[in-house]
């Protein structure tokens, strides 16, 4: 391997401590902010306690010492929390959030390779603050020191003691083949000391003809200089547990404790034993003369204590024991965890991309191949491509399935931002979250951010009273600000709503009028109303904040979701609350189509939003040249739309037999309108295409599709086929273009 490969692999590495330190920061923030509401729950504790010490740990592993140095303050005092020296306060959790922060700020410098004199000395700062919170917690050690020496004198001594830690460590087998690199671990223990001492034993490698390069030979023993405690010591040794045997013995250890390390490592060989006790002797340690049973009887017999003075050797070695059995129950307990671990991989988005990409060329090809099957009229081969498209089409599902992540990852980045805005508007709002396992794709889930984070943050400001004025409305002072998703035909939707005060319906209508959106004394609906809420610069906040307020936002988040081909729509109770619903198709690159054909041209219809297909309706005939009408379905009249006449389909291209057309009636959400199209071709698996910018005036055209044949299929937008079916009065001469530019889109793709 050159020093290329090395370089390589390094970064590669570090580029994993990267994504993992992105992962540990949320983890640790979730768990913090679950620890505020629920001081008494220690689990979360551990958790936040776990993450921080992942990431100091595997930071030291590449050498980042500033975030080392920083986390090892933050996780100080969460020790400090956990022996329960210091309870959790408000400052406290205040403090510990600041701190995950700069952590992240620091993690940043790290990736980006630039550091800044700011960022350190906000280190700085707030690690006197962190200190600080620890208080009395600093004096404890001191104190348990002082205690230490009477704990111990009835210990037989080690002679002429250094006040160094003995660290005996031996590495498994496996320990290279798991990642681990034993150097690192020494090199990042001297981070919390002076290594005095350290022998090698290397006697376990085998002659070079039969050395396995990935298999670990070696064991160490060290002395450490370090003030440290001993789960300080420990910790730097704990993602190696499971691949190493690990004892400590303290500066003050008796004669005892090393006869029991000495017994552990050599058991009865007798010539091991005098190697180590070699070991030892030349890194400074002096053994008193084995304890013979007999003696230390006399020596304790005489005084009336007696009892009191062996106790502490019997309780001295006790832990000694049980820190041995934890280990091995540590590592015993690691390979289900490997297993479980060895579940998940990760994977390049680009990499994901390229195949889904590829994927959808082999659907395309099947279906030509599945063309050509039908035309040969052969059998054996319409057989054999009905195999080829059963398994490109699972092969489609499991690739699509892989970019499909639980939407609650998006949901959980707004705990901190409700509990941070809730405590600088002085507001007591709780969050729930439901549905958060409902699965999005991930490249949707990237987007939608930015557009929950406008409505989240307007509901707090702008919905969600203050506790006085919920108190004087006989409402409870804590409010709600709830997080849904669900599936629902084809499509996922998300929820915010609140319990606030409601949009003022006559207070929006007011001010559109006033700004000239509407005409004055227009009567609108309430759905119109809202509407108007998402005009661009629209606001009727009293005054502006650094939260919201200012007008932008909410035509952003409009077109960022139409973007998407989502809607939004808003429902709203005057002193009762507002909820606002968006509406996602479940992926962005492949979907199950129904193929139509209108005027010589394809048109694919989301498969999931199909109802029925029926033979053109009468009211349909009685009205030839009608864009839009309703017809009678089973008692209920619904709206229809003529796809051909809404496309600009010229005459000598309508289908002139009425009774050769039919009616596809698609649902969306709560409506359901019917869609007149000339011919039912049947399913199909659509690759969707971007729209060529020919294609930019038309409406309700989500995207494009290429046809086994070769053809161009225009995948219809059911939201801006709703919106034209339901609208008084539309006119759609601008869309007369559409067929002379169908033929000039193939060339596009």
């Amino acid at each position: 391997m050159n020093m290329d490969d090395d370089a390589e692999i390094i970064a590669a590495a570090r580029a994993g401590f990267l994504d993992e330190a992105a992962d540990m920061l949320a983890q640790f923030e979730q768990a913090l902010l679950v620890m505020e509401s629920d001081p008494e729950d220690s689990e979360n504790l551990n958790a936040a306690f776990r993450a921080a010490h992942t990431i100091k740990g595997t930071a030291g592993l590449f050498g980042c010492d500033a975030v080392v140095s920083f986390t090892h303050e933050v996780e100080t005092l969460m020790e400090a929390l956990r022996s329960g020296e210091i309870a959790v306060s408000e400052d406290i959790s205040a403090a510990l959030l600041e701190g995950r922060d700069q952590m992240g700020a620091l993690i940043d410098e790290v990736k980006s390779g630039h550091s800044s004199p700011d960022v350190a000395e906000r280190s700085q700062a707030l690690g006197q603050r962190l200190r600080a919170l620890r208080g009395a917690g600093d004096l404890l050690p001191e104190t348990a020191a002082a205690a230490t020496p009477a704990a111990s004198a009835a210990v037989a001594p080690v002679q002429d003691s250094d006040g160094c830690w003995q660290l005996s460590l031996r590495f498994g087998t496996d320990a290279l083949r798991n990642g681990l690199d034993p150097l690192a671990f020494l090199r990042y223990l001297g981070t919390l000391g002076t290594v005095r001492h350290c022998h090698t034993f290397e006697a376990a490698v085998p002659p070079l003809e039969s050395l396995d390069a990935e298999a670990c030979h070696l064991g160490f023993e060290l002395r450490l200089d370090s003030s440290r405690s001993r789960s300080d010591i420990e910790q730097v040794f704990e993602f190696a547990l499971d691949d190493c045997a690990l004892t400590i013995l303290a500066p003050d250890a008796g004669a005892a404790d090393y006869q029991a390390l000495l017994a552990e490592r050599c058991g009865d060989d007798t010539a091991a034993q005098d190697a180590l006790r070699a070991v030892w002797a030349q890194q400074g340690v002096r053994l008193a003369a084995a304890p013979d049973t007999t003696a230390a009887s006399a020596v304790t017999a005489p005084a009336e204590p007696g009892a009191e003075t062996t106790a502490p050797a019997a309780s001295e070695e006790a832990p000694a024991t049980e820190r041995r059995q934890a280990g091995a129950d540590r590592r015993g307990s690691g390979t289900p965890r490997r297993a479980e671990e060895a579940r998940f991989i990760k994977v390049r988005a680009d990499k994901l991309d390229h195949l889904i990409d590829l994927i959808g060329e082999l659907v395309i090809a099947g279906s030509g191949a599945q063309m050509v099957a039908t035309a040969e009229a052969s059998p054996a081969f319409l057989e054999a491509t009905q195999r080829v498209s059963e398994l490109v089409q699972a092969t489609r599902d499991g690739a699509l399935g892989l970019r499909m992540v639980p939407v609650g990852e998006t949901f959980n980045r707004f705990a901190r931002v409700v509990r941070d805005i809730s405590k600088q508007l002085g507001k007591e709002i709780e969050l729930v979250v439901t549905g958060g396992d409902t699965e999005l794709d991930k490249s949707m889930v990237e987007l939608i951010g930015d557009p929950l984070m406008h409505l989240v943050r307007n509901s707090l400001d702008h919905g969600i009273e203050t506790p006085e004025e919920r108190a004087a409305s006989g409402k409870p002072r804590s409010g709600r600000l709830g997080l849904n998703a669900y599936h629902e035909a084809g499509s996922i939707v998300i929820e915010v709503s609140d319990d606030g005060k409601g949009l003022a319906r006559n207070r929006i209508l007011k001010k559109a009028t006033e700004r000239g959106l509407v005409p004055e004394g227009a009567v609108l609906s309430d759905p119109e109303i809202w509407q108007l809420i998402f005009a661009p610069g629209f606001s009727t906040a009293d005054q502006v904040t650094d939260i919201s307020g200012r007008g932008v936002g909410m035509d952003v988040v409009k077109r960022n979701i139409e973007s998407l081909r989502g809607q939004i729509s808003l429902a709203s109770t005057e002193g009762r609350g507002t909820t606002t619903q968006i509406r996602l198709p479940l992926t962005l690159a492949m979907i199950d189509g129904f193929l139509t054909l209108v005027g010589g041209v394809h048109y694919v219809l989301p498969l999931a939003v199909v109802s029925e297909c029926i033979d053109l309706p009468t009211e349909c005939r009685e009205q030839p040249g009608r864009t839009c009408g309703t017809f009678d379905l089973r008692g209920e009249v619904l709206p229809y739309l003529d796809l051909a006449l809404f496309y600009g389909v010229p005459p000598s291209q309508q289908a002139k037999d009425g009774s050769r057309r039919s009616l596809v009636v698609v649902r969306q959400g709560p409506v359901r309108i019917g869609l007149v199209v000339d011919r039912l071709l049947g399913e199909h698996q659509t690759v969707i295409k971007p729209l060529a910018s020919i294609f930019k005036p038309l409406e309700a055209l989500a995207g494009s599709t290429i046809l086994g044949s070769g053809d161009v299929a225009l995948v219809l937008d059911m939201q801006g086929l709703m919106a034209a079916a339901t609208r008084p009065g539309a006119t759609h001469a601008r869309a007369q273009t559409v067929h002379a530019s169908t033929s000039a889109a193939r060339s596009t793709h």
